[in-house]
């Protein structure tokens, strides 16, 4: 058995809230970067996510669905909110003080089932759309996360972000050809699986279309391997999964 065999996985979820372009354009994302002293991606510009909780089990037991499927939905939408401030998978149309306060409760309590009782609201968790799976196992990663990715659309609701401090330095907007053109750039610093689904994103002019293809491609669990590529060691991908570049040259791939 290998280091990273015997060591346990982290089941997370992580969540890429579009909103549309108020020029017009394709659509922009919501992106963070960690802060340097984190342990897994320090510096890197990810998408707002986190582990799922025990708490997030708890609530999707008493609610219908696949119960792991349902944590990692939760999941998403708590961290969201504790990351970003912005409220995703909710029914209802809170106001930009609802989301506040909604916040408020949810760093005070540290589970997401008393904020829906206190403020009234229902998860409508098919709006968080499932779009990838991956689950690295690499002897020099740190820790191992089997990471679901889910979509969301803010559309052109209010919005206002709250930064958590504790994780995040920075909170942006952008499309996904801008951050990848401001990676090349060397003015962001992405890991192999953000670079990724950036490119992936980076196809898409809408959320329904984001949204069309994770429907239309069931999602596959990710898990990257080496091999050599004309005297070069290249980190590669599935190619069924709905990802343009399956690969990358490891000496230029970030892997955490």
């Amino acid at each position: 058995m290998t280091d990273s065999e015997d060591r346990p996985t982290i089941p997370a979820a992580t969540v890429v809230v579009f909103r549309n372009s108020r020029s017009g354009g394709p659509p922009e994302i919501l992106m963070t970067i960690r802060h340097q002293a984190m342990t897994f991606a320090g510096g890197m510009a990810v998408f707002p996510g986190g582990r799922v909780d025990q708490a997030d089990r708890d609530l999707a037991a008493s609610l219908p669905g696949d119960r792991d499927e349902v944590a990692h939905r939760i999941a998403a939408v708590r961290e969201a909110l504790e990351e970003t401030g912005l409220a995703i998978g909710i029914s209802q149309q809170p106001t930009v003080e609802d989301v506040r306060r909604a916040r408020e409760l949810l760093l005070a309590e540290g589970a997401l089932a008393p904020v829906l009782a206190a403020m009234g609201w229902t998860l409508d968790l098919d709006s968080v759309v499932p779009f990838a799976r991956w689950h690295p196992k690499n002897e020099r990663i740190p820790r191992i996360f089997d990471t679901r990715f889910y979509l969301a659309d803010l559309g052109t609701g209010a919005v206002e972000l709250e930064i958590d401090e504790t994780e995040t330095t920075h909170l942006f907007w952008t499309t996904a050809s801008d951050a990848l053109a401001a990676a090349e750039r060397g003015e962001l610093g992405l890991i192999f699986p953000t670079r990724r689904n950036l490119e992936r994103l980076a196809e898409f002019a809408s959320f329904a279309e984001a949204r069309a293809q994770a429907e239309a491609i069931p999602v596959k669990t990710i898990t990257p391997w080496m091999e050599d590529r004309d005297g070069e060691r290249w980190l590669m991908i599935r190619d069924d999964a709905g990802y343009p570049v399956p690969g990358e040259p490891l000496s230029t791939a970030a892997r955490a």
